[in-house]
């Protein structure tokens, strides 16, 4: 891993972290009654995390997206964080957000991190993953293993 691909991946993890503590931080400043600003400073951040862990986490999602749709989630879900830290905070504080968020997908883009292994950049596959991709399980013999275990009924 280079230095520049690690410094792009932690900043997005400090990225991630700040999608979940914005959509707090607005649910927490509501101009609202106590009870709804507590279940909205609860409830925003577990969407946000939810919508992750169902679409976005890097290994662990259960129904991980690839190329345009990625891109899509990325752009809804940063954004959304920028949308929480400029209505809670200040709108200078969403567009910086969502500006360090942009630099950092060039950058994962153009150093073949993760965003050019959904879109295809300069160091990715258009789909990463598919049957063939360089994540595809192989056997000794070199071809990808048959569904069921590899046995003919």
């Amino acid at each position: 891993m280079t230095v520049v691909r690690g410094a792009a991946l932690v900043l997005m993890f400090v990225l991630e972290l700040g999608v979940i503590v914005g959509a707090a931080v607005w649910g927490f400043t509501l101009p609202a009654a106590v009870a709804v600003r507590v279940v909205a400073g609860v409830v925003a951040p577990a969407v946000f995390i939810m919508m992750w862990a169902l679409f976005g986490a890097a290994r662990d999602a259960r129904f991980p997206v690839r190329g345009v749709w990625r891109v899509l989630l990325e752009v809804i879900w940063f954004g959304g964080g920028a949308l929480a830290w400029a209505v809670a905070v200040s709108t200078v504080s969403g567009v910086v957000f969502f500006v360090l968020w942009v630099v950092d997908a060039l950058v994962r883009w153009l150093v073949g991190g993760e965003v050019s292994e959904v879109v295809g950049g300069p160091g990715g596959n258009v789909v990463s993953g598919g049957p063939g991709g360089p994540t595809a399980r192989r056997s000794p013999g070199g071809r990808a293993p048959r569904p069921g275990g590899g046995r003919r009924g």
